[in-house]
């Protein structure tokens, strides 16, 4: 089911916008300092062609480890790349959204859409997984979370 909904979602449109998020890194990193930014874009680009079964998940929420991009240098990166690309990157997937809404075989690309737009605003810090291993993750820290609570009681 995921292969067939990667293909319609990449001819039906996420091939424009993954296209779109690559130029965006090839700009990024023709600024040399935009290097970080283009790694970024290449990655969140992949995924935009072919988001069924993966799922954007933050880097200190998979690994429990705080690094450079979960740090405050991301979020001042985050900040500056929402200027620079972000806002842009998000509308693009909200108009994508609002013509896959129009049609109710559509839905499901509009809300993949919508995900993608908030990914687009602040995506530093952020990696690609299998839904799996997202959930997985999650799944790990509540129990951990809850170890904790029941140390402390």
């Amino acid at each position: 089911m995921r292969a067939i909904g990667n293909f319609l979602w990449f001819i039906l449109g996420g091939v424009f916008m993954g296209l779109c998020w690559w130029i965006v890194g090839v700009f990024a990193f023709l600024t040399i300092i935009g290097i970080p930014w283009a790694k970024a874009c290449f990655v969140i680009g992949q995924f935009t062609f072919f988001p069924f079964g993966k799922e954007a998940i933050s880097r200190k929420e998979l690994s429990r480890k705080e690094d450079i991009g979960t740090s405050i240098l991301g979020l001042i990166g985050n900040v500056l790349w929402f200027f620079f690309a972000g806002i842009w990157l998000a509308f693009g997937h909200i108009i994508s959204a609002i013509v896959c809404f129009a049609s109710i075989i559509g839905i499901p690309f509009g809300i993949q859409h919508l995900k993608l737009a908030a990914i687009s605003l602040f995506p530093i810090g952020q990696t690609i997984v299998d839904k799996e291993v997202a959930a997985a993750a999650r799944k790990y820290n509540a129990e951990q979370a809850v170890a904790t609570m029941h140390q402390n009681s």
